[in-house]
């Protein structure tokens, strides 16, 4: 398995106002795929952007698909704890972001009719999703909003210069 220290030397702080405005510029952009029977979010990262989405494109049935494939620190093996029936068509997938596709490539073959969206979507993981608003390099670590807290942060060269 790969550890987080091997994988990723960026942090990319996301804020929750940041979140619902890249999440309501991926509603507008799935406008023109719609409209959509429903949306299926993926838990639990999808569960907040589905909210978002669903808001905006007047969506009011909403489904989840329950995959644990990783925790803060490393990827592991996929489980899936609760499936959704049928081929997808007609439904809009909502995750938070993309990393490597590992998950998605899953959801995919669950899901083949799908349309799958994402706010984030790294370089590996983009090409197994339909629609994405912003890319981040491979190496880097999106922190989403429910996973931090405020606190003091040092300042950039002196992590820089703490890792020579």
């Amino acid at each position: 398995m790969t550890k987080k220290s091997d994988r990723y030397c960026k942090m990319y702080p996301v804020s929750w106002e940041q979140l619902h405005r890249d999440g309501k510029a991926l509603a507008w952009r799935l406008i023109e795929h719609g409209p959509f029977e429903g949306i299926i979010a993926v838990t639990r990262g999808g569960l907040v952007p589905a909210a978002i989405i669903a808001r905006e494109l007047d969506i009011h049935h909403i489904d989840t698909i329950c995959i644990s494939s990783y925790d803060w620190k490393e990827q592991g093996k996929v489980n899936i704890i609760k499936g959704v029936e049928g081929t997808g068509k007609g439904w809009l997938i909502i995750d938070d972001l993309v990393d490597t596709g590992g998950t998605a490539r899953i959801i995919r073959g669950l899901l083949p009719e799908a349309h799958f969206a994402t706010i984030y979507a790294k370089p590996s993981g983009k090409p197994t999703v339909d629609t994405y608003i912003t890319e981040v390099s491979q190496d880097t670590w999106v922190l989403f909003p429910w996973d931090a807290e405020s606190r003091f942060a040092e300042p950039l060269i002196k992590v820089a210069h703490s890792e020579d």
